[in-house]
């Protein structure tokens, strides 16, 4: 049985880091892309980022951009997503996903697995 499980996310301030994994298990991910998804209360479920199988490759939201970045050990078969200078809106609940194919993808149709997801709330 697949499963990802998401860990790290948490209640912080304004300007504050935080630091999300990913542990997959069933299954080995390492010729998967992963991605993290979130989604805030009210609102679609919206990409964020997302890596190739091979970590040689890279997409990001532009809402994110220079503050997230995805990163993965196939090794542990897991994936991280370590979040700086967080703002109110990046309050969510984060989604870690894999999909069968090696190369990122930005929707999540496009995903195969998904966790049950972890709150990140970052106060004003």
């Amino acid at each position: 049985q697949v499963q990802l499980v998401e860990s790290g996310g948490g209640l912080v301030q304004a300007g504050d880091s935080l630091s999300l994994s990913c542990a997959a298990s069933g299954r080995t991910f390492s010729t998967s892309a992963m991605g993290w998804f979130r989604q805030a209360p009210g609102k679609e479920r919206e990409f964020v980022a997302a890596i190739r199988w091979s970590g040689s490759s890279f997409k990001y939201a532009d809402s994110v951009k220079g503050r997230f970045t995805i990163s993965r050990d196939n090794a542990k078969n897991t994936v991280y997503l370590q979040m700086t200078s967080l703002k109110p809106e990046d309050t969510a609940v984060y989604y870690c996903a894999a999909r069968l194919s090696p190369a990122v993808a930005v929707t999540p149709q496009s995903y195969d697995y998904w966790g049950q997801g972890t709150q990140v709330t970052v106060s004003s």
